[in-house]
């Protein structure tokens, strides 16, 4: 008898969802589920009629029902506090997460809803302010709400981001050296910083163009919690400015869209006089975190692009980064 070959990551049947949630959620004959992104989770787009959702599969082995069941906490908690953001939608036996026996095991699916509008990585100074107004109002319900989910801290950004980085790129190379030296740099800043003068609580970790919508009206919805945890708020917003920069390659163009973008924020919320005194550098320990979560998770998305010349680009940005921050890497 000839069994079947073990699998590390299946690509589960958009038809086959589209019946399970007819039948778990009420939806009608006429839903129709299409596969959207098969990357670090798989992600597809359910209509029915004229209701749209999202339902999110994540890849196997990599949340435990209960860091789903947190993320999912976070956002019926800022649902609750009027905050746009796309939340967690209940079955018919309200139940949010849903078990998928998949061929390389068991995987959990969350139906979210549709969040408003559309993405664009070319928006204006004005809705860069309205992005500010979102994160803090966002920040303002997080704040002091705890997670039974990873905290960011100087272990989990930078000591065992550099191993799992260097476990995947074994030859020693400028760039290697570069984040390793970047990494005890910021541990030493960040042992230097007065915790109780920084805003804690639940981060979103992955603030960016890509996990945020906008509508006509500059409603701006922010989803993809999946990074969510506990750390500084200020991590947020060094993330978002840092993703701004990256995407704005005209210096002017990107000064005018951070400094909307902060106005906005502190429309809402005060950034403390210490908080922006690490907003250039608390970015550079999110990137040192996530260069070594594509390194870790390589087996399960398409990571083709992932080598020593991505590798090359990912620190030319943070050296640029660096440099137009005047920062020195001692």
């Amino acid at each position: 008898m000839t069994k079947e070959f073990p699998v590390t990551n299946s690509t589960l049947s958009a038809n086959k969802i589209g019946e399970l949630l007819q039948h778990k959620y009420g939806l009608s004959e006429n839903t129709e589920c299409k596969l959207f992104r098969a990357a670090m989770n798989h992600v597809y787009m359910i209509s029915d009629n004229n209701e749209k959702y999202v339902f999110r599969v994540y890849t196997f082995d990599w949340r435990t029902k209960i860091e789903i069941a947190e993320e999912l906490r976070l956002l019926k908690h800022l649902k609750e506090n009027k905050t746009n953001v796309s939340f967690p939608i209940a079955d018919n036996l309200n139940e949010y997460i849903q078990e998928l026996n998949a061929p390389e095991g068991k995987r959990f699916g969350v139906l979210f809803s549709f969040a408003d509008g559309a993405k664009s990585a070319r928006f204006t100074a004005e809705t860069s302010f309205f992005i500010g107004q979102a994160l803090a109002k966002v920040h303002k319900s997080a704040e002091k709400f705890a997670l039974n989910r990873i905290t960011y801290n100087n272990r989990t950004l930078l000591i065992d981001s550099v191993k799992r980085t260097r476990e995947f790129f074994k030859k020693e190379t400028d760039e290697t050296k570069f984040i390793e030296r970047l990494a005890n740099y910021l541990q030493n800043e960040f042992d230097n910083i007065e915790n109780e003068q920084i805003r804690f609580g639940a981060v979103h970790l992955d603030v960016w163009f890509d996990n945020m919508h906008f509508n006509d009206e500059n409603k701006v919805t922010i989803f993809d919690f999946d990074f969510c945890g506990n750390g500084w708020l200020c991590l947020d917003i060094s993330y978002f400015l840092f993703q701004l920069f990256i995407t704005n390659l005209d210096e002017n163009d990107y000064k005018v869209k951070a400094e909307s973008f902060l106005k906005g924020y502190e429309t809402i919320s005060e950034i403390s006089k210490n908080e922006k005194r690490i907003l250039p550098i608390a970015c550079l320990a999110i990137m040192t975190y996530y260069i070594s979560m594509q390194c870790d998770r390589y087996d399960y998305w398409t990571n083709l692009f992932l080598n020593e010349d991505h590798l090359k680009r990912f620190v030319g940005n943070l050296k640029r980064w660096i440099a137009y921050n005047e920062i020195e890497i001692k």
